[in-house]
């Protein structure tokens, strides 16, 4: 059996992950769960489920399980903030889970990251480390090592785009857990058109992409655009402006669009002053950057599956919001 290893299992990328890996009797999943009263029900019975109680704190308690047991590891844990704990948890003690990594016996490590730290090149984005929160400042410093270590060979670095995903099961992602109040003021937005670019993705997708992963480690190449050690895979559908993506959940509820109004960097300046709305550094870079596209951005697609959510239609449908 494969004896795969994943932080973050609770989370909402984790729970579809978790899901779809457990329905294959070949694998045993070690599942390092910090809060017990968030394992759902159906995985105390799973006889390929190990939970393990702790977090990435005490990830050293582990240390002989990393080193003589594990032959993937998929990395999704993380710390949001503030600045002290999002260090020692998105830094250090992921880079101490992955050096306690047996190169020899582990395979593959699915490292999960955030693709507002690369550029439209789908390199480094100096400005995430500058300007970026907590969270993705962090992201971006343990990335920066990863090529250091003994194990760069294995790594496969995943950035999720923007994420969908959640349920009446499953926890709802941040995005989504933000469309009722989105899907609220929608009559107001489609009066406007905004200068932007954005991917997106449901997490559905992403656990359907995970799972070929881990089935095929060596199809990562075919995808990998990167010359780096670490193999870079950015998660999401195709790019579309922030118009088009208007208009598309517009569509959806049956909202006509008449006509918009521009909201230039100035206007949307004035308005925030105006309204006295709060705005830390990244957002401001955000606002100006405008343009959050990758490079060959990946979806089961790619693999020659099926796609859970190809379009924001297929995304407002799955959320039941209509």
């Amino acid at each position: 059996m494969k004896q795969i290893f994943i932080t973050g299992a609770t989370g909402c990328i984790g729970q579809y992950i978790v899901d779809i890996l457990s329905k294959n009797s070949n694998y045993q999943l070690h599942l390092l769960v910090r809060n017990i009263s968030k394992i759902p029900e159906n995985w105390k019975s799973n006889s390929c489920i190990n939970i393990l109680s702790g977090d990435l704190q005490n990830i050293e308690s582990y240390k002989t399980l990393l080193q003589e047991k594990i032959n993937i590891a998929i990395l999704i844990a993380t710390s949001w903030g503030g600045a002290k704990e999002a260090y020692d948890i998105n830094v250090v003690k992921t880079l101490s889970l992955l050096k306690m990594l047996n190169p020899e016996i582990c395979e593959q490590v699915l490292y999960f990251s955030t693709a507002s730290i690369l550029n439209r090149n789908n390199n480094l984005l100096p400005e995430a480390e500058e300007f970026g929160t907590d969270y993705i400042r962090t992201k971006y410093q343990c990335l920066s090592q990863l090529s250091q270590l003994e194990i760069a060979d294995k790594i496969v670095a995943l950035f999720p785009t923007l994420v969908f995903g959640g349920n009446n099961t499953k926890p709802l992602s941040h995005l989504s857990s933000g469309l009722p109040e989105i899907v609220k003021w929608l009559g107001l937005i489609r009066w406007f058109k905004a200068d932007g670019s954005l991917h997106y993705i449901h997490a559905q997708d992403i656990a359907n992409v995970v799972n070929y992963l881990v089935k095929n480690p060596q199809a990562k190449h075919q995808c990998d655009i990167s010359e780096k050690a670490i193999k870079y895979l950015v998660l999401g559908n195709s790019s579309i402006t922030v118009d088009d993506a208007i208009a598309e959940i517009c569509q959806y509820f049956n909202k006509r669009i008449y006509l918009r109004v521009p909201l230039y960097i100035w206007l949307a300046n004035i308005l925030i002053k105006l309204f006295r709305i709060q705005m830390d550094s990244w957002s401001y870079f955000s606002l100006n950057y405008r343009h959050f596209t990758y490079k060959n951005p990946v979806t089961p697609a790619t693999f020659d599956l099926n796609n859970y959510c190809s379009n924001l239609g297929d995304i407002m449908r799955v959320s039941e919001l209509l």
